[in-house]
C-alpha cells in the first residue's frame, strides 16, 4: 500500500495493483477519453500519418484545437474497432478499481460523450453498479463544426456551396459533459443503511448541494474560475471536484485519482480534510500536480497560523 496524501509518477494500471483490498472510499478521475486529444489519449491501434497533426485551419484558430483527430467515420475499416479497443482498455484496470474500493463506495468518472457507453459496459462487466449519468453544464464550449459550404467553395463548386448554406459537418456545441456515477455493491443480504453504519458509505449528502448553489438534480452548473484553466488541456473546475467529494464522503476518508493530471481532485480532497492518493503517468503533469499540492499545503498552514491566538 502506498503512503496516503501523496502523488506517484507512473502508469496507474500497474501502480494500483499495489493498493490493498477494500481501503479506498471514493475514486474520482477524469480518465482519458480515447479521442486523440494528445498522444496520451490515443488508446487504440489505428493511426494515420495525419492523426494528431495540425491543419492550416487549426493553426489559424489558435489554441482551441491543437491536434487533428480522426473523423467520426474513421479513415479505414480498422477504425471501426476503436470503441471496442477503448472498452478493452477500461477493462484492463476497472476490476482493480473494484478490488481496492470499500463496499458501498462510489466512483465518478469523466469519460467523454463519444465512448462513455463503452466505459459503462466495462464497469458493469467488472462488478460495479451504474447509478447515473450526471451532467456538468459548462459555461463555455468550443465548437469545431465546419460549414460544408466552405468545403465546396474550396472545390470551386459554387452551386453546391449555395445549396448547402447553413449546413455543417460535425456535432452540436458540447455544452455539457457526462460524469458517470458508479458504486461498488454492498454486502448481499444487507442494506444500504447497514453499509452506512459499517463503512460510512452508500448514501449521498443531498444537503451539501446548497453549499455549491445546486439543487438535487442530476445536472450541475459549476463555472470554471481563472485558476481552473491553463494547467492541463482537460482541466476541470476545483469546485466541481469538491462538490463530488463532499456529496459522497465524510472527513478522514480516502479519495483516489488514478489519472490525476494536474492534481485538481487531490487539491480538492486536501481542502476538505480527506486523505488523497494520486497517480499520474505524464511527468510534466505530475510535476504540476506536486507543485499545486505543495502550494495548497503552504496556504493552509498560513491560514492556520493567522487564525491561531497570539
Amino acid at each position: 500500500m502506498y503512503a496516503l496524501n501523496n502523488i506517484y509518477n507512473g502508469d496507474s494500471i500497474e501502480l494500483i495493483k499495489n493498493i490493498d483490498d477494500n481501503c479506498i472510499d471514493l475514486i474520482i478521475s477524469d480518465i482519458p477519453y480515447g479521442i486523440g486529444v494528445d498522444t496520451w489519449d490515443v488508446l487504440h491501434n489505428n493511426t494515420n500519418n495525419a492523426y494528431l497533426g495540425t491543419s492550416p485551419a487549426q493553426e489559424k484558430a489558435g489554441a482551441v484545437f491543437k491536434k487533428r483527430g480522426k473523423p467520426l467515420n474513421g479513415w479505414s475499416e480498422a477504425d471501426k474497432l476503436i470503441p471496442k479497443q477503448y472498452y478493452d482498455w477500461v477493462m484492463s484496470w476497472a476490476e482493480e478499481w473494484f478490488r481496492v474500493l470499500k463496499p458501498g463506495s462510489n466512483v465518478f468518472i469523466f469519460a467523454g460523450r463519444r465512448l462513455a457507453h463503452r466505459c459503462i459496459c466495462a464497469f458493469e462487466d467488472s462488478g460495479f453498479t451504474y447509478k447515473d449519468m450526471v451532467g456538468w453544464e459548462k459555461e463555455r464550449a468550443a465548437h469545431r463544426a465546419q460549414r460544408i459550404s466552405v468545403i465546396f467553395e474550396r472545390r470551386n463548386d459554387t452551386v453546391s456551396a449555395a445549396k448547402w448554406v447553413g449546413w455543417k459537418v460535425g456535432n452540436l456545441r458540447p455544452v455539457f459533459e457526462p460524469i458517470l456515477w458508479f458504486s461498488k455493491p454492498y454486502k448481499i443480504g444487507g442494506t444500504i443503511a447497514d453499509n452506512v453504519l459499517q463503512y460510512n458509505l452508500g448514501a449521498f449528502n443531498e444537503s451539501i448541494l446548497n453549499k455549491y448553489g445546486q439543487v438535487p438534480d442530476n445536472i450541475f452548473h459549476i463555472q470554471s474560475q481563472q485558476h481552473d484553466i491553463g494547467l492541463h488541456p482537460t482541466q476541470k473546475p476545483l469546485l466541481l471536484m469538491e462538490l463530488l467529494i463532499e456529496l459522497t464522503t465524510v472527513e478522514g476518508q480516502t479519495v483516489c485519482d488514478p489519472f490525476c493530471g494536474s492534481g485538481t481532485s487531490l487539491v480538492a480532497a486536501l481542502r476538505l480534510n480527506r486523505n488523497y492518493l494520486g497517480f499520474e503517468k505524464e511527468e510534466v503533469y505530475y510535476a504540476i500536480a506536486k507543485n499545486r499540492i505543495k502550494n495548497e499545503i503552504n496556504d493552509l498552514k498560513g491560514m492556520l497560523f493567522e487564525q491561531s491566538p497570539p
